[in-house]
Parts: C-alpha cells; structure tokens; sequence
C-alpha cells in the first residue's frame, strides 16, 4: 500500500523486511478491543507481494494490478479471515465496498472492469477485495487457490511472456467450471451492481420452542458502463439469507449469534423466504456479510419484529 502527500504513508515488502514510513505504522493506536489491526492487515498484504508481483509479475497492459494488489488483498483477507474468524470479515469487505462505492464517482476518466483495471486504486484494492472474496465463497476456496498455484507455475518469474489477467481467467475457468461462468464473467469482465434490501421480517414461536421466520427482501441487478450509467437486468444469483441473534455492527467474535446462513437462489425482483430456527431472532439480512457490491448494503439486515 502507498500514498502520496507531506506525510508519506505506505508499507513495501523485500525479502525478510517490511519497511514502514512513520505516518503508518509507527503511529497506530490499536488499545481499542473492537479496532481492525491494520498494522497486521497491512504487513500480511505485503508479505503477499513475495508471490504477487515478486514471482508473478504483471505485463505493462490493462488488468496488471490486478493480479499485483488485488491478489495481495485477497491473500491478506485470508490471513485476516484466520485469524479473526469468518463471522468477523463483514468490517472488512463493507469498509472496501463503502471506498469502492464511494470513489466511483470521482473517476476521471471511465471505470473499467476489474480485468482491465488501468491502475484505479479505487478498483484493483477496494472492488478486488470484495470480488476476490466472494469469488473463493461461491466457488470453494480450494478451487481459487488451485487456480493462483497453477498462474504461478505458469508464470513465475518469467517475462517471455508476463503475466496477465487472461491467463488467470482462463485457468481460473478450467478449474471451476462451466457452471460457474457467468459468475467469473459478472465478477470479472463486467460492472455489475446489486440492490437487495429486507423489506420486512417477523418471526413467531411455535409449540414445540422453535421459531417461525419470515423474511421478504427486494433484490435487483445493475450493469454500469464506464461513465456510470446502469442498465437493469434480470436477476438470478445464489444470494446469502441470514438470520442471527445479535446486530452484525461491531466487533463479532465466534459464530454464536449465526441461527442460519445459507445461500438461496434469487430469480424476482421480489421474494419471501420462511425458515425455522432453534432460537429467538433478531436480526435477519440478505447478502449481511457484503460479499456483492450492493449499491446500498445499509438496508441488507433489519431487525425482527416478534409477533
């Protein structure tokens, strides 16, 4: 990570050292129990720079940083993710979702897709967090992982030819599927947006001590062009329906408060799901944990109203 300014700001990865400028590292106050770590966060992205960009590196085209920074972010949300748990990367992934969504509108010139990120931090570190996260959730973390091993035994340390993000895409494909196309193509090769939003949930007791949930969400798809302008079209996602104990907002520890988490398919834009539970929800969402860029995803929870 680098900045630019009067206070220089950035970390770099060499073998065994990673220096930090003193406006980073030096200065962090990380006393508070609930703040991310983001001296750790930082010093995992660039150990990863020994694999991206230190074995793989990139041709000079569109789509390089890609496979520089945001494979060094995904590397770094695993690392992140083990020690932390998988209940507690929703920070994570809304704060790159939030910084994504909020940048796209300074973009100066046109937003490309990830693959041909033209070097927009706001893409290859905010948006590739995201996309490479819920890649690794929807299609197996073992079959990404297969993927990056198989790109770097192609590609390390060679320069006849550099990498790009063509190579990545096609073995990424090889290993996952035909079922899983649309989804690399959606995630990848296109802008794509989501609306979904719980528009009411109640639950009731029922005679033997469960619960009876009732959820109904609104849920659209976009697709941008580089100026901005969207396009709705038809939606049909597996999508992540959760019901919990406890509001998601700050700092999660253990998977206590998860009553269920499973992905549904989402074909209209409007749609009721009704699930039993174990115990008294309080809290329900669609997409909660931010794996999709949502253009909105302060409305994906809302709580429970208890009949």
């Amino acid at each position: 990570m680098r900045g630019t300014g009067p206070s220089q700001t950035f970390a770099q990865s060499f073998p065994n050292t990673i220096p930090y400028s003193e406006g980073i590292g030096f200065i962090g106050d990380l006393t508070d129990p609930d703040a991310i770590d983001y001296v750790y966060y930082v010093t995992a992205h660039e150990a990863a720079h020994q694999w991206w960009a230190h074995q793989v590196m990139a041709a000079n085209v569109q789509g390089a940083t890609m496979l520089i920074e945001s494979f060094a972010q995904y590397s770094a949300l695993m690392v992140m993710r083990q020690e932390y748990g998988e209940d507690a990367m929703r920070r994570f992934l809304k704060y790159e979702l939030d910084s994504y969504l909020g940048s796209r509108g300074s973009e100066a010139i046109e937003e490309q897709p990830l693959y041909r990120v033209e070097n927009q931090q706001y893409i290859h570190y905010r948006k590739g967090s995201v996309i490479m996260y819920a890649l690794q959730d929807y299609i197996g973390e073992d079959t990404v992982n297969r993927a990056l091993q198989r790109l770097i035994d192609e590609r390390a340390f060679s320069s006849e030819p550099y990498a790009t993000t063509l190579d990545f895409l096609r073995i990424l494909r090889e290993e996952a599927g035909p079922e899983w196309d649309s989804v690399i193509t959606d995630f990848f090769e296109r802008i794509i947006l989501f609306d979904l939003q719980v528009t009411d949930a109640t639950a009731t007791q029922r005679d033997d001590g469960r619960w009876d949930v009732v959820i109904d969400v609104e849920a659209r798809k976009f697709e941008a062009d580089g100026e901005g302008q969207q396009t709705e079209e038809d939606i049909d996602y597996l999508i992540d329906i959760g019901v919990f104990t406890r509001d998601l907002e700050g700092a999660i520890e253990g998977s206590d408060h998860v009553l269920y988490m499973e992905k549904h398919r989402v074909s209209e834009n409007t749609m009721r799901f009704e699930l039993i539970v174990d115990e008294e929800p309080l809290y329900v969402g669609i997409d909660p944990y931010n794996k999709l860029v949502d253009r909105n995803s302060d409305d994906n929870l809302s709580r429970v109203t208890i009949e």
